[in-house]
C-alpha cells in the first residue's frame, strides 16, 4: 500500500440481513481513494483508487480481523451517538 497516505477505517453496527445473520459494514478512505468491505466475509463490494493488490489486503485485513470488528461494532449504538451531537 502507499506509504505516504494514512487509511482510514470506519464500521456500522452490526446489521441485520434477511437470512438472520449479522454483518459490518467497513469503509476505508485514504484521501479521494476509498473501498467498501463487509464483515465476517471480508468481501470488498465497491472501490476507487485502491490497486488490486490494495484490496486484497483489505480484504485479507477485514477476514483476519473480522472478530474484533464484530466484537466493536456491538457496541455501536447510532441513536445515542446521534444524541450527543446534539
Amino acid at each position: 500500500m502507499k506509504q505516504t497516505q494514512e487509511i482510514q477505517m470506519t464500521y456500522s453496527g452490526l446489521l441485520p440481513q434477511k437470512d438472520g445473520k449479522k454483518i459490518v459494514r467497513v469503509v476505508f478512505e485514504r484521501g479521494k481513494d476509498f473501498a467498501e468491505g463487509i464483515v465476517p466475509s471480508g468481501q470488498i463490494e465497491k472501490s476507487s483508487g485502491f490497486t488490486p493488490e490494495e484490496l486484497k489486503q483489505l480484504s485479507d485485513y477485514l477476514i483476519q480481523n473480522g472478530d474484533n470488528i464484530l466484537t466493536k461494532a456491538k457496541e455501536v449504538n447510532p441513536l445515542r451517538n446521534w444524541m450527543r451531537k446534539k
